[in-house]
């Protein structure tokens, strides 16, 4: 029986919480889990133990959490385990070849794209920023390549036109729970069916970068609307305003004839309650929910209740 293998499961963030969930509420046999150190988050920078560790504790399921997997010491504290599957997602640890020949059945990684496409830490992201309609779970062998081994299951899903990161990663992480428990009898028989990936088609996701979220109002406003929606909820996007930084959470493009307007890009040219209209390279950017510094988040209408910005440059 499936549920009869003894499994590893390795994952930090809430994206790996879900399926390892799911492998509890099954019956699953969880011998152990990996998941990175805890670390410092939020505004206190309070030490904070990752979202799969809290639930490995509230099941007593042991806790590993080396720094790295390549020491002699921690390869062998694996391999005491005698593991018939190690799972991974998102773990954030790199896999050296030993540990990915311990398992009887190998390693296993749920990757929130279609592989090739958007190979990489950031494929959530990467796609929307690409004006990606598509996207999906992919379950794979895993190889010494980055996301390079062989598809054992894979399922689609659309990415709407007013998704975030947020909704989308939410929605990937239930389709990655449920595609898992589908692939595992197909893992258990030791003969799971395997594509090879092709690798001349294969795109890359890289990490984001902070200095990303810092929009350019030169570039059209729908590209600029695939940032704001790209990088929430991090690392925002954002532009300048009164010599500060002002967040931009929720914004969307507006086509526009700008032919009237003379005036420079980057510049504030209408206020409603419906938003705060910037021109931009091509078309308008309309943002409907911002933060000022140190500030909760508010409406466009709140926003432009309490100050006059019309004409104001945020480039």
């Amino acid at each position: 029986m499936p549920n009869t293998l003894r499994i590893i499961f390795a994952g930090t963030p809430e994206f790996a919480a879900l399926p390892l969930q799911s492998l509890i509420n099954h019956g699953y046999q969880i011998i152990a889990v990996y998941t990175q150190p805890d670390r410092p988050t939020g505004r206190g920078r309070k030490i904070t133990a990752s979202p799969v560790k809290k639930l490995a504790f509230k099941y007593s399921i042991p806790v590993y959490q080396p720094e790295s997997l390549k020491q002699s010491s921690v390869q062998q504290e694996l391999q005491n385990l005698n593991a018939d599957l190690m799972i991974v997602a998102a773990y954030g640890l790199l896999l050296p070849k030993a540990v990915l020949a311990m398992p009887r059945l190998g390693c296993v990684n749920i990757h929130a794209s279609l592989l090739p496409r958007w190979r990489g830490a950031a494929p959530i992201q990467r796609a929307i920023l690409a004006g990606d309609t598509e996207t999906g779970i992919t379950i794979m062998q895993m190889a010494a390549g980055l996301d390079t081994g062989p598809i054992i299951t894979q399922e689609s899903c659309s990415i709407l036109a007013t998704d975030t990161s947020a909704i989308l990663h939410d929605r990937l992480a239930t389709l990655g729970a449920n595609l898992l428990l589908t692939t595992l009898p197909l893992i258990a028989s030791g003969k799971p069916p395997l594509q090879l990936q092709d690798s001349s088609v294969a795109t890359y996701a890289a990490k984001l970068e902070k200095q990303e979220a810092m929009l350019d109002w030169t570039q059209p406003a729908q590209l600029l609307e695939r940032k704001v929606r790209a990088f929430n909820p991090w690392p925002v996007a954002s532009t300048y305003y009164d010599n500060g930084v002002l967040r931009i959470w929720e914004a969307y493009a507006i086509a526009a004839s700008l032919n009237n307007h003379n005036v420079n890009i980057g510049t504030v040219i209408a206020t409603s309650p419906k938003g705060i209209d910037i021109i931009t390279g091509q078309d308008l950017l309309r943002i409907t929910c911002l933060q000022l510094p140190n500030k909760r988040k508010i409406t466009a209408a709140e926003f432009i209740n309490a100050r006059d910005i019309l004409g104001v440059s945020l480039a």
